[in-house]
């Protein structure tokens, strides 16, 4: 019988793009985590499903660009290489150029009005604005400096920047919260996180209307749709969309 083709299994679920040796290549680097300890060869090997002599094949190659570091005993390391292209992506990215594409999709896919909302101290600004199709809209604006306490995308932003309690923990767990006439007695919204890498806290993604159209009903049957647009931004901020794709599937 022939021997089945290997295959890299990337770790952090990104699927295969067809090219076999950099999908092989991509995935033992994706192998290795925040506070990880070196890894060994065959630590590699197990992590990413590829034969340990194709491993060492590879991260010979990637030893030799310095995207790792092989050390004394013989285990590895993400090379300096990595850290040079991880401060290059930094001091190039325009936020609002992953941000308003996707905005403006979901802004396409609801008829609502999308807000993406940062903290700023003790209160948040609304960074990026995109208006309902209605007539009829929550009349919230970009730049507009509103409370932390109240409000779908202030829940948020201080559920992930560490406050405790409820609604805090809840928010943490299921990753969106609904507010319904909270911070103004006709507003309704329903918000998400946005998170970068090694889970840093971004912004907060929000879709906000009136609470004549954009009721409980309304809010849960987006709320899916909010979380898939939500982890499309964290994986393309580099943060691990895993959790907002799961709380989407709930």
């Amino acid at each position: 019988m022939a021997r089945s083709r290997e295959t890299a299994q990337s770790p952090n679920g990104i699927s295969p793009s067809g090219i076999d040796v950099l999908d092989r290549a991509a995935a033992i680097l994706f192998a290795f985590r925040r506070d990880d300890a070196p890894l060994t060869l065959t630590e590699i090997s197990n992590r990413t499903g590829l034969y340990k002599s194709t491993a060492l094949r590879l991260v010979g190659a990637l030893c030799h660009h310095r995207l790792l570091l092989r050390l004394q005993d013989g285990r590895y390391l993400l090379g300096a290489a990595t850290f040079n292209l991880g401060a290059i992506y930094e001091s190039t990215l325009n936020l609002s150029d992953v941000l308003m594409p996707l905005m403006r999709q979901l802004n396409e896919d609801s008829g609502e009005s999308v807000s993406f909302h940062v903290r700023d101290g003790d209160k948040r600004v609304c960074l990026y604005r995109i208006s309902s199709r209605h007539s009829l809209r929550a009349e919230v604006q970009q730049g507009d400096v509103l409370p932390l306490d109240r409000g779908a995308s202030g829940r948020v932003l201080s559920a992930f920047a560490g406050a405790t309690g409820e609604p805090y923990d809840t928010v943490r767990h299921t990753m969106y919260y609904m507010s319904l006439g909270e911070r103004d007695a006709e507003t309704a919204g329903i918000s998400a996180p946005v998170l970068g890498a090694a889970g840093s806290l971004v912004g907060a993604l929000g879709l906000v209307g009136p609470v004549s159209r954009l009721n409980g009903e309304a809010m849960e049957r987006y709320r899916p749709l909010l979380l898939d647009y939500a982890a499309q931004a964290t994986h393309l901020l580099g943060g691990d969309p895993t959790p907002l794709k799961e709380a989407a599937a709930r």
